[in-house]
């Protein structure tokens, strides 16, 4: 999607965050805290270069993205988030989930096939991710859920969501819950795509999902520059 937005004229930077991209036990080893602050090093690294900046996210990223705007208020015109999670199921064991994770360290993405949720199968045999979720990260997630949620009032920038009805992974009505809480966004935009797995960016809709980045991107810029 950096490689697309960039051949349309704009200045990109793909955020690794901590304990991403390694292997799992540096997720381990990762607070939610981490995760901004991977995010606050790649937001001042893009204000060297341009003057706006858009900030986009995929899952977490999506949380990520969302939550960071309201810290980054001057800079930030708008934002784009994807396939977004807005709470974890209710269960009890997260509030006992770092005990629980000193027993079992990992657990399953999901219970199916690896692979399973994708429509395009060639896109998903190099697609790079780890192969189970450390479950203190879980206890992580929740606190920034957490965090992005309360944030969520405080959005006045304009925002697009993005979510597959397809999406196994999160919910498609997390989309209409985080919706309903950008009550002081000045614009919020909801787009639904089909035949596609959670990953929106990568999988058989990735063209409708990136057109739709640029279009937002360039009406924002555009009512900005009017």
């Amino acid at each position: 999607m950096g490689e697309y937005l960039n051949q349309q004229g704009f200045t990109c930077l793909g955020v690794r965050l901590a304990g991403h991209a390694t292997i799992p036990e540096d997720m381990i080893a990762s607070h939610w805290t981490d995760w901004t602050a991977s995010v606050e090093d790649g937001f001042h690294l893009l204000c060297g270069s341009v003057d706006r900046v858009f900030l986009v996210g995929l899952s977490m990223g999506g949380v990520l993205s969302l939550l960071m705007s309201t810290r980054f208020a001057q800079r930030v015109v708008g934002v784009v988030a994807m396939s977004t999670l807005y709470k974890l199921p209710d269960d009890p064991r997260l509030r006992h989930i770092e005990w629980i994770s000193k027993i079992v360290p990992f657990m399953p993405k999901s219970d199916e096939e690896p692979g399973a949720g994708w429509f395009d199968k060639e896109a998903w045999k190099d697609h790079v991710s780890y192969p189970q979720n450390p479950v203190r990260s879980i206890g992580e997630l929740n606190k920034l859920l957490g965090e992005m949620r309360a944030a969520l009032p405080k959005v006045n920038v304009p925002v697009l969501l993005i979510h597959s009805h397809d999406d196994k992974y999160v919910p498609p009505e997390s989309l209409e819950m985080i919706y309903a809480d950008l009550t002081s966004a000045s614009d919020k935009t909801k787009l639904y795509v089909t035949g596609s797995g959670h990953v929106v960016t990568r999988d058989a809709a990735r063209r409708q999902v990136f057109e739709a980045a640029v279009e937002f991107i360039r009406k924002v810029e555009s009512q900005l520059e009017s």
